[in-house]
């Protein structure tokens, strides 16, 4: 099944008089790229929530925040005196005038000067349980979105998968023909020239000139191939697997042969079709961009 790289998912909870909020953002990206945010005090989770993502997720630029809000008492962060004092001390050696008002907020920032208050074994272990199960919530809502545009998206690459059949189902009925016509004008022009200057003509030399015409132009092994390509790309739209990558790769390989098809193919109709093909598969090749 096909599933779309760009989703949201959230996800809330309260215990204890502390909030938490999670917001999980995905977009288009090649590989999967994460970028994660956490409070100060919980940063040390980061490399587990990078695991917990790679886990579910495949590709995508995915964005990762978590807010927490500590409404209890005994929430307040200690502040630490000594530090403090220090930049206060070389700040008097900067400047000696008294008027000088110091921003007590801009002090309190300073690196060092506001400690997070220890947490104990068991209250890390808490707090972990919580960003997963946060986490997990989020993911499925995610997922879900991913997997409503996943339908979406599969129904475009199909469409123009038809095209496409469509396209190269005339290409194959006119191939024949290109080869036809072309041993009918030959054979008039020689004819006609033969007519002129009374001359005669090997039919051996006709015949070797054709079939040197026939083989230029033949294109039913990138036909072949085209449709193969084309079974595979269908096969995948509804296979299990992560399939963003394969039908990039697949949509390339038709447009090779498509281009391929186009020069060699020495006819007007072939050569509006290829157009169309071509068209499509570009379309394709967009809209694969969005798959994961």
């Amino acid at each position: 099944m096909i599933l779309s790289m760009t989703g949201y998912g959230e996800a809330q909870h309260v215990e204890d008089g502390v909030a938490y909020a999670l917001e999980l953002k995905s977009l288009n990206n090649r590989y999967l790229k994460t970028s994660i945010k956490l409070p100060e005090h919980l940063s040390v989770f980061e490399s587990e929530v990078e695991k917990l993502l790679r886990e579910r997720l495949d590709r995508g630029s995915v964005t990762f925040v978590l807010r927490v809000r500590d409404h209890r008492a005994d929430a307040a962060q200690e502040i630490n005196v000594a530090a403090i004092q220090s930049y206060l001390a070389q700040l008097g050696k900067v400047t000696t005038d008294a008027a000088v008002q110091i921003d007590v907020a801009a002090l309190l920032a300073l690196p060092g000067v506001i400690q997070p208050p220890e947490i104990s074994e068991a209250e890390r272990e808490r707090q972990w349980k919580v960003i997963a199960s946060l986490a997990d919530e989020a993911l499925k809502h995610l997922l879900s979105m991913r997997q409503a545009e996943g339908l979406a998206i599969r129904e475009d690459l199909l469409g123009h998968c038809r095209q496409i059949r469509t396209r190269l189902a005339v290409i194959a009925e006119r191939a024949p023909q290109v080869v036809r016509e072309y041993h009918e004008k030959l054979l008039a022009r020689a004819n006609e020239l033969l007519a002129q200057s009374r001359l005669q003509l090997e039919l051996d030399d006709l015949r070797r000139e054709i079939a040197v015409f026939a083989e230029r132009c033949d294109i039913s092994e990138e036909i072949a191939r085209l449709t193969s390509h084309l079974d595979q790309f269908a096969k995948l739209c509804d296979s299990s697997e992560r399939a963003g990558r394969k039908l990039d790769f697949l949509a390339q390989e038709m447009l090779r042969e498509a281009n391929t098809i186009g020069s060699k193919a020495n006819d007007a109709t072939i050569a509006h079709n290829v157009i169309e093909i071509k068209g499509a598969i570009d379309r394709l090749k967009e809209q694969v961009q969005n798959v994961e």
